[in-house]
This record gives structure tokens, sequence and C-alpha cells, in this order.
């Protein structure tokens, strides 16, 4: 009986548990149910909040936008106006400028019409005058005009033959007379020296320590100069001085102040030497300016284009036959303006025409053609005056003497070049034959320099390694020998060298 009793009440209890299970399961559930529906809640709260947001800041940048486009707008609409007020402004000019020259058209007309009728009226008084003339002469004007002639060579034919072989030899020999005058009293009032520029320079250095200096180990150094400047660099046993050798006075001025320059600095290096030779080429630079100013000053040739000055100095670091042809163009100059004065011509156009006769000379180098025709282009190009041109271009005959002045500048030209030593025929046949070479070696595809050393036994060329392998250099070095074997005459051989270097530039910072 008690088993029974304990049975039921643990039935009944385990049905309690499980109720009160099920119950509290039941609330728990839907108290997670809530907090879900909360959190919801607060989400869609917070996303109508974010779209509110948006929608403000799109509307507040739609305002923005429309407000910045109607100021655009706006200021187009004024820009527009006012361009076409201005057009309208230009129209109405040139309205009025059309009916000006419409009128002044009509006034043209006129007068030609009316220099029409009194030519006509004119032409027939004359028709008149002959007709009444014919009349009474009862002969043309042709008749008359025969008959005269043939009485008058008749009456003094041989007189008259007599009289022009007279006044032909009395002027003659008075030309030929005052002609010699003038280009005497010419040659006596200049005298200037004859003395000619040699193709070597010399370096005073301090000691013969700074000889090894400038070979450098293993002959860095000096290979480097050579190199930058194009000069050949002479160190012997003679005390106190270095030679720099080159045929170019240029080349061998620039080598002169950079390595005075190393010298007086006691840094001799590569890169020194490279910096020091970019530093006297802008030195030389300065000098031709300068040199190009003082020729024109002392020979008083005022109005040529600054830029013709420049040009007129490089030749003062040039040679013709020896003689340097700044100082014979200046010499030159003061010759025609003597002449000139003399005969009565134009003295400023004489001396110009003199002393820019051979401004060619300064670029025959870079640009093909005679001396002649290069200083024409050069002379057109910065607007020279035409006569000055007709002056100078007729020198070696290459064009007629059109001018007086032109003749001048021929006869100034021989007697500066004519006076005893002033020029020597075999440096210039020299001078010229180095140049060829260089010329030779330019004329290739790649070649960014070319020096000419050794009294032209050796040529440098220096390639783009970018354009030329070290292949193709092989084959170019041949290919080069080849044609100055088939266009130059020289004694000896000559040393085709082609230096291809590659440098590579960084800067640490």
């Amino acid at each position: 009986m008690s088993l029974k009793i304990v049975a039921l009440l643990l039935s009944i209890a385990s049905v309690v548990s499980l109720a009160l299970g099920y119950y509290l399961r039941l609330i728990i559930s839907l108290g997670k149910k809530g907090s879900m529906e909360l959190d919801l809640k607060q989400m869609e709260l917070q996303a109508k909040e974010k779209e509110q947001k948006i929608i403000d800041d799109a509307e507040k940048k739609a305002e923005e936008m429309l407000r910045t486009a109607r100021v655009e707008i706006k200021q187009k609409e004024e820009d527009n106006k006012k361009n076409e007020e201005r057009l309208i402004k230009k129209d109405e000019l040139l309205d009025n400028r059309q009916k000006d020259i419409d009128k002044e058209v009509e006034e043209i007309k006129k007068r030609i019409e009316e220099i029409k009728s009194i030519r006509e009226k004119a032409d027939e008084i004359e028709a008149q005058k002959k007709e009444k003339l014919q009349k009474i002469a009862k002969l043309t004007p042709e008749e008359a005009r025969e008959e005269i002639i043939k009485t008058v060579e008749k009456e003094s034919e041989e007189d008259i033959l007599v009289r022009m072989k007279k006044l032909e030899t009395a002027g003659r020999e008075a030309l030929e007379e005052k002609s010699r005058s003038i280009l005497a009293t010419s040659i006596q009032r200049l005298s200037n020296s004859v003395t000619t520029d040699m193709l070597t320079t010399h370096v005073a250095i301090p000691s013969d320590e700074i000889k090894g200096k400038i070979i450098g180990k293993e002959g860095r150094n000096i290979k480097a100069f050579e190199r930058c400047t194009g000069v050949e660099v002479i160190v012997d046993d003679t005390p106190g001085s270095i030679t720099i050798s080159s045929f170019d006075p240029v080349r061998r001025q620039v080598a002169r102040i950079a390595l005075e320059k190393l010298i007086a600095d006691g840094r001799i290096q590569p890169a020194k030497i490279e910096e020091m030779v970019k530093t006297a080429e802008q030195e030389i630079d300065k000098t031709i300016k300068e040199k190009g100013e003082e020729a024109v000053y002392e020979t008083g040739v005022l109005g040529l284009d600054p830029r013709v000055v420049s040009i007129l100095g490089r030749l003062h670091f040039r040679t013709s036959y020896g003689q340097n042809v700044l100082a014979h163009s200046i010499e030159m100059a003061h010759i025609a303006g003597m002449i000139a004065e003399e005969i009565e011509a134009n003295v400023q156009v004489a001396k110009a025409g003199a002393l820019v006769h051979d401004i060619g000379k300064a670029l025959d180098h870079e640009v093909v053609g005679t001396h002649v025709e290069i200083g024409r282009r050069i002379l057109q190009k910065f607007g020279t005056d035409e006569n000055i041109i007709k002056a100078m271009q007729a020198h070696h005959e290459e064009y007629p003497y059109e001018t007086v002045e032109s003749m001048i500048v021929q006869s100034a030209d021989a007697i500066s070049g004519g006076r005893p030593g002033a020029r020597r025929d075999s440096i210039e046949n020299y001078l010229k034959r180095l140049k060829d070479l260089e010329a030779i070696a330019l004329s290739f595809k790649g070649v960014e320099k070319s020096y000419a050393l050794q009294a032209g036994r050796e040529i440098r060329i220096f390639v783009t390694p970018a354009e030329i392998s070290d292949l193709e250099a092989k084959k170019m070095a041949r290919d080069i020998a080849l044609c100055i074997e088939s266009e130059l005459k020289y004694p000896g051989e000559i040393k085709v060298t082609i230096i291809r270097e590659t440098r590579s530039i960084e800067f640490a910072r």
C-alpha cells in the first residue's frame, strides 16, 4: 500500500516538474522574443535616422550645386553679353572703316578719271603741235632728226673722233693716277702687325711636380683632359711649361684656361677636369661676345644685330692662311672707310661690308656652303641692310659688283691680305685637311664628337652608346678608315680610334 502511494507521489511529482519546466521554458522564450523585437525596432529607428540624414545631406549638396550652377550661368551670361557688346562695337567700327575706304576709293577713281582726261588733252595738244611742225617743215620727226644728225656728222666727224680719243686717254690716265694715290694713301695711313698665329700654346707651371698630377695615375688625368677638350697635351722635359697642340684655336684657348684653373686649384682629377672645361667654355663664350663688341666699337660700325656681333666675335679664334680673321676684318674696315671717303662713296656701308665680309667663316665648319654664301644667309636672317650684303658678297667675285662699295670691299681685302708676310698658304692647307678629317668622321650616324690629333696622324671619335654597340663601333672604325683613304690625300698613316663610354649617374639625397 505504501509503495503504491510512493509511486503515485513520484508520478505526480514528475508530471508537476514537467509542467514547471515547460512553463519556465515558455516564459524564457517569450522574454527572448520581446528583446529581439526591441532590437529590431531600435535598428529600424537608426536606419530611418540615417536615411533622413542622407536625404538632408543630399538636399544640402543639391542646393549648393544649384547655387553654384546659377552663379556660373549668371557669370557666363554676363561674359556672353560683354562679348556680344564687344562684337557689336567691332562690327560698327568695321562698318565705319568700310565706309571710309569706300569714300577713298570713290575719290581715287575720280582723280584717276581727271588724270586720264588731262593726259588725253595733253596728248591731243602734243599731236596738234607735231602736225603743225610737219606742215611747216614738210618732214616727219624721224626724217628731220636723221637730216640733222647726218649734217652734224659730216661737218665735225674728224674733230669729234680726235676729241674723243684725247678725252679717253686723258681720262684713263687721270683715273689711274687718282686710284693709285687713293690706295697708297690708305695703305700708308694704316699699318698693322702681320704676325701669324701658331698651332701650339704653352702653359706655365710652377714646378715639375705638377706634371705628374696632370698626367695622373696610368695617364688617367691627361687622357680625360684630352677627351674633354679635343687637344693634344705634350708633357716633355721642357722645364716650367706644358704644350697644348691643336689646329682649332678655340679648343686651344679652352684647354689653356681649363689647365691654368686646374693648376691653380691643385685638385686634378677627371670630374674636376670636366667641371673646369665647362667653366672655360663659358669664359670663351663671354670673350667671343666682348671681341665682337670691341670690333664694332673700334670700327664705328653701328646698327648691326647683337647676334651678328656675337658671331663676328668668333672670328677672333679663326685664322685664314695664318692671318687672324677678326684682325683682318677690322683692318679691312678701316681701309675701306678711307677709300670710300676719298671717292665720296658711302663710308658706313663700305666699313660694315668689310667688317662682316668673312662672317661666314665663323660657321663654315657647321653649315654647308661657301663662307660667302653662309655669310649672306646669316646677314639676311638677322635683317642686315641690303646694301651691306651687296658690299660683302662680291669680295671673291662669286657675285657681280652691284655697288661702288662692293668694289671697295674687294680692294680692301686684296690690300689687307697682300701685305708681305700676312698669310701662309701651307698652314691653311694643313688646317683644311684636319677639318676635312673631322668632317668625315662626323658624317657617320651615331658620332657625337671627333678630334684630329697628332698633326692629323690620329683621329679620336666619340660615339653615342645608345646608338652604337661595341661590334658596330669596330665596323665603324674600319668604314671611317676606308672613307679617309678614298677621299683625303695625306702622308703616312692615320690612326682611327673610336671611344664608346657609358656612364650611369644617380644622386644620394
